[in-house]
């Protein structure tokens, strides 16, 4: 029996496999192996060019079928890596007539310990640099775009869910394009580490049993085929026992899930009613939102998105507790570290497209609702004391708990329709300035 067909009846059998991304760098590792084998004088040219041929169709995805190891199993992932060499071997073997084995020439010159490290740290850098990174992108420029259409939609700003100064729609979704710039920074920075893999490591990072060349060589072949700016490892020893880096990444992502968290609550806050709710937005769906309920339509999109963003922010505490796994030369959670990592990508990768396209990009205010809800704001009696004394803003605030405007208790008081409107000139006041100097007759005290 082969090693995979016995470790598949010990692993555990969740049904979790792994993530296309990992199999893909699997096979480019294993081509990046057997080219420079065969230039170091180590492996026969016959069977070097079957394994490089068998293991870019395990890149491309020809053999997925046959990587059936679960995600929960030997810690180094030696099944993964196992299982990727079997089947190359049995198809290598295929391609040149020759025995090909998978311990002898697939895996001649690596270890499960530096062979699976590099892939997950290959299979992340290359998902978040051209994948990830470019749907943030996507998103931010989507949110440029609403703050751009939203800048003179004026409404009531809020403080703990209760009335504040006023603001536009505009500098609210400012906020989240700013929000998703920096987190799009924090990946590029926490990219950067993942670049450096182990490869040549072998065993426990000494390199024994592989060529001095080794590494240089693998790792300059696994760059070109990955179309990454990868280099050996500075400490194969650390990139092996650590998963420091990966780390790093997987808290850049949850920061992230954390602003599209808020970000979506703000839109499914805004989208609340429409009439017994704040309904300053319209969201324009394609879901019934109940079963029960004719014509009831919700944020079907914002609330996935919130479930998801959830899940990423437990999976970085997955990835936490399977980088403390392990100890001395080898790190014990790799597999789970890569299968977490990479599914935190993923939904965050389908979250933010599918909030540019479905929410953002369709999101549509309704300006003579927020601006009649920030005329009403009794955070404006802040603005209009210094204006018309203590006493007359007192007077003011009974109106508003009466049910009116401001606009409408400054004309009870007699105010002119022009000085209402300069007090309540709503674009300035979202605005930095101070009102009571703006409105003041020269020589008029402020107060």
């Amino acid at each position: 029996m082969s090693y995979v067909g016995k470790a598949v009846e010990v692993f555990l059998d969740t049904g979790t496999r792994f993530p296309r991304r990992m199999i893909w760098a699997a096979g480019l590792v294993k081509y990046s192996a057997a080219r420079a084998n065969v230039e170091l004088g180590l492996l026969d040219a016959p069977r070097a060019e079957a394994i490089m041929r068998a293991s870019l169709e395990v890149a491309e995805g020809l053999h997925d079928d046959k990587i059936i190891v679960d995600v929960f199993q030997t810690g180094s992932g030696t099944g993964f890596n196992m299982n990727v060499n079997e089947v190359i071997a049995e198809r290598a073997s295929q391609i040149s007539g020759l025995r090909v084995h998978p311990n002898d020439h697939v895996n001649m010159s690596q270890s499960s310990n530096d062979v699976v490290p590099t892939v997950v740290r290959l299979s992340l850098a290359y998902e978040l640099e051209n994948v990830l990174i470019p749907a943030v992108e996507r998103a931010v420029e989507s949110l440029l775009r609403l703050s751009d259409r939203t800048r003179g939609v004026v409404k009531p700003g809020r403080t703990h869910l209760r009335d504040a100064l006023p603001v536009t729609m505009g500098q609210e979704f400012s906020a989240y394009a700013d929000a998703l710039s920096k987190d799009k920074s924090l990946l590029e920075n926490a990219v950067e580490h993942l670049l450096e893999v182990p490869l040549g490591g072998t065993a426990v990072g000494t390199g024994l049993n592989a060529h001095p060349q080794y590494s240089e060589v693998a790792v300059k072949t696994l760059a070109e085929a990955a179309r990454l700016k990868l280099r050996p490892a500075a400490s194969t020893f650390r990139a092996m026992r650590l998963l420091s880096d990966v780390v790093a990444v997987s808290s850049a992502m949850k920061v992230l899930a954390l602003d599209l968290w808020r970000l979506s609550q703000d839109l499914r806050l805004m989208y609340s009613g429409p009439f017994t709710g704040l309904g300053e937005i319209d969201i324009p769906q394609e879901v019934p939102g109940s079963s029960m309920m004719p014509g009831k339509v919700n944020p079907v999109t914002v609330e996935a998105v919130m479930q998801a963003a959830s899940h990423v922010i437990g999976l970085d505490q997955t990835v936490t507790m399977a980088s403390l796994l392990g100890e001395f030369e080898l790190s014990m959670g790799i597999p789970l570290a890569g299968y977490a990592t990479l599914t935190q990508a993923r939904l965050l990768r389908e979250s933010l497209d599918k909030l540019s396209t479905l929410v953002i990009d369709r999101v549509k205010p309704l300006e003579d609702k927020t601006r009649w809800m920030a005329e009403r704001s009794q955070a404006l009696i802040t603005i209009i004391t210094p204006i018309v004394g203590y006493e007359k803003a007192a007077e003011i605030s009974k109106k508003l708990y009466e049910g009116k405007s401001v606009r409408e208790a400054l004309r009870e008081l007699g105010l002119s329709e022009e000085e209402v409107n300069k007090i309540l000139d709503m674009e300035k006041l979202t605005k930095p300035g101070i009102p009571v100097l703006q409105l003041k007759k020269p020589g008029e005290p402020t107060s």
